[in-house]
């Protein structure tokens, strides 16, 4: 007997129009740290979409910004 799953398949995410970033203050004025931790791909229905995270930041705080040409 053969078990049929009657789930659609996943499509291949496409490219994320968000990366998400922890971010540390720098000190001293310096530049702050800026860390990659996930990605935002929108939804087909243009509804919301799904936040992947590889990483929590310590503060909660997570940045999202438009990614640039050569990421």
């Amino acid at each position: 007997m053969t078990l049929k799953r009657n789930t659609p398949t996943k499509p291949e995410p496409k490219s994320p129009i968000y990366h998400a970033y922890t971010v540390r203050d720098g000190k001293d004025g310096q530049k702050g740290f800026w860390t990659r931790i996930g990605a935002f791909f929108p939804h087909d229905d243009g509804e919301g979409g799904t936040l992947l995270l590889d990483a929590l930041p310590l503060d909660g705080r997570i940045v999202l910004r438009a990614p640039k040409d050569e990421e």
